[in-house]
Formats: structure tokens, sequence, C-alpha cells
């Protein structure tokens, strides 16, 4: 049976009721404050490409409204501890643990739902002195060795197990021509303690993702060398989710088709890529090392320009290079899990005193006074205005 319904045409009687209604709807509109215009965001424009973060330290969470603070809130959706989730901060003796600086950053990122990575678990530098020697200095055995480093990272896994996204499990732990850094991790282990400190992280926490990270990925040995152990990993039956390749870079290394070279490489084994340490230094290239022992002499012509302005000329030349990287790091947002700088502001970064203690450098994303440089700008402009 045809089901049949009333007109929705209106006939004289209502028309002025619903003229009036419709009037003092307009009106009410018209009075609704108007809604505060949103501060564009680096995170806004990048979207769901990969996540991007910045590196800070429990000093900066010390002080709530900081520069700082206001730029990773806002720009950010991923953080890294800095310094204070390293062995000789966070482990500084045997039975000691030190868990003020990482709590800080941890509950920082909670509150403001930013994704939390742990950096380092196991790392040759900034290790307490105490953690692979006896009462003599010397080498403790094997064995010791193994359970300190379980100890050690059940502890700390543990401690943030669910807080925490991933984890820098083992850092720089190859050199330039391949072979394994001889660290006392190596000398006294070999290559079993990555083995078995990608074990005692999952252990710990089976649904963090666990990362290795390194300097100077173009480098072909150190590439192909992590190319062979991600196999190897593999084999065993082990969890890597993701390569860290450091963007420690200067303005003639490393090359832009060399770095895409590596990120695809790794890509291929079917692990995650992610760029970590990310900041590209203005001034004289004095080393391409990262690693924190090779400090060189202070000499004026490693620190150029201060007091005075970078040259417009060279800052070009530094955004120019910087919007390179950055455009290929999009163009390969499908194999990209994460960029991170590594610092929030040029204020604050490390460089300013590696590899030349004192000297003024200009390698982040935002400048001494908290802004943005050209290319994270104009970013941040064309993606929102599409």
């Amino acid at each position: 049976m045809r089901k049949t319904y009333k007109s929705m045409s209106m006939n004289k009687k209502t028309l002025p009721f619903a003229a009036a209604f419709l009037s003092a709807a307009l009106f009410s509109c018209s009075q609704q404050p108007s809604k505060p215009a949103v501060e564009p965001s680096l995170k806004a424009a990048v979207g769901d490409r990969f996540t991007v973060g910045a590196a800070a330290s429990a000093l900066q969470m010390a002080v709530p409204d900081t520069q700082a603070v206001r730029i990773l809130k806002t720009h950010f959706n991923s953080i890294v501890a800095e310094n204070c989730m390293k062995c000789e901060v966070i482990h500084p003796f045997e039975a000691t643990y030190n868990f003020a600086g990482g709590d800080s950053i941890v509950t920082f990122a909670q509150e403001n739902n930013m994704e939390m990575i742990g950096h380092c678990l196991l790392w040759h530098s900034q290790m307490a002195p105490w953690f692979c020697v006896d009462s003599l200095g010397n080498n403790v055995s094997p064995d010791v060795l193994r359970q300190r480093i379980k100890s050690h990272i059940h502890t700390i896994v543990g401690r943030y197990k669910g807080k925490v996204h991933g984890w820098d499990v083992c850092n720089e732990i190859i050199v330039e021509d391949g072979s394994f850094r001889k660290s006392p991790l190596f000398e006294i282990l070999g290559t079993e303690f990555v083995y078995d400190a990608l074990q005692f992280a999952h252990e710990a926490d089976p649904d963090a993702e666990l990362y290795l990270n390194d300097y100077g990925m173009t480098a072909p040995g150190r590439r192909d060398a992590y190319l062979a152990l991600i196999d190897s990993i593999k084999v065993r039956g082990l969890r890597l989710d993701a390569i860290g390749m450091q963007g420690h870079m200067g303005m003639d290394y490393p090359q832009v088709e060399e770095f895409e070279q590596s990120m695809l490489a790794f890509a291929a084994k079917g692990v995650g890529v992610m760029v970590t340490e990310w900041d590209m230094s203005i001034l004289p290239t004095v080393t391409q090392s990262a690693n924190i022992s090779d400090v060189a002499e202070a000499r004026k012509e490693f620190d150029p320009y201060w007091p005075n302005a970078v040259p417009d000329s060279v800052a070009r030349v530094w955004n120019d290079r910087m919007g390179a990287f950055w455009a290929l790091f999009v163009k390969h947002s499908d194999i990209l899990k994460r960029v991170t700088a590594w610092g929030v502001t040029d204020a604050a970064s490390w460089k300013n005193d590696f590899p030349v203690p004192g000297r003024h450098d200009e390698p982040l994303l935002f400048d001494r006074q908290g802004q943005p440089k050209p290319f994270v700008k104009d970013f941040i402009t064309n993606e929102l205005n599409k």
C-alpha cells in the first residue's frame, strides 16, 4: 500500500512564523563570537605523512612557559630525551638510578599528546664509568656485562612501559669502514651485545618499537654493515622496527642523492626509516663525525660570523640545502616514520659547542628568537593554503 505524506510546503498562516524564526536564527548566528585564529604549525602542515619531533632537555621541562616549550607544543608531535636518559645520567652508579629528568619529559609528552622516544639504552659515549669495569678498573667478564645490560634495560624500559613509543636501543655502534666500533661493549661481548639489548628491551616492553641509530649513514661501509646486521637480526627472530639515520649535516655534506640512496636501501630491507638528530651546521666543516669526543681547538676560522649576523648569501645556501632535504623527506613519506630535529632553537643547539667549544651555530629549524626558518615557514604556508 502506498504511504502518503503531509505536504511540507508552507501555507499563508505558517509563513510569517517561519520568517520570524529564520530572522532570529540569522541574528543569533551573527552574534556568535568568532573562533580564535589557530597558529599555523609544522605538525599540522605535515599531517599524517610522518611524525615530526625535537630533542628536549630536562631543564626545558622545568619551566612551563619558555620559548622552547611553546614551540614544542605548537609545532611538534614527537619528543625525544636529549641527554637525561643516557646511561651516565639515568644510571650513574650500579645501585643508583636518576629518573627525575626522564620522568619530566615522559610526563610532558603524555600531557601534550606527543609520541615519546627514549634515547638511548646503550651507547659507548656518555656511558656511566662503572658500567663495563670492575672495582679495579678492568673489563668485567661477558656474563657480568650481560647481566648489567639486562638489569639496566629491564629497569629503564620497564619503568616507562606503555609510555615510551620507541627506544634507540643501540647508538653509533658501527664506524665508517663497516666494522663494529671498538667500544668496551664490543670488546667484552662482541656483536652479541646488540642482539642481547634488543631481546632485553622487547622483554621489558613487548609493545615498544625498537631502533638502531647512527650518524653518517651515507658512508657505504657503514650503510652496508647495517644492512647485513638487519638480516642477522631477522634470522634470530628479534624485533627491529626502524633504522635511525642521524641527520647531522654540514654545508658540504652529505649530498641529497646519497642520503636518499641509504633511505631506500634500508626501506628495501623491510624496516622503517627515521631521520633522527637533524641539524645542519652553517659554519665551516671541521669534522663529519658526531662522536662527541672529537672536539677541535677553538679557532676564529671555525666561528667566522660571530658577533655579526650570518651573511644573507650564506643563509640562503643553508636554507636551500635544508629545504632540499625536507623535500626529500616529504617525497619519501611512504617509508619515513619520523623526522626529529636535534634541538628546538639555535640558542640551545649542541652544535654551539661541537666540535669547537663556544662557537655560535645556527643549525636548527627555529632561530634564536624562536622564529621558523624560511623553508619551514614556506612549507607551512604552502601546505595549509592548499
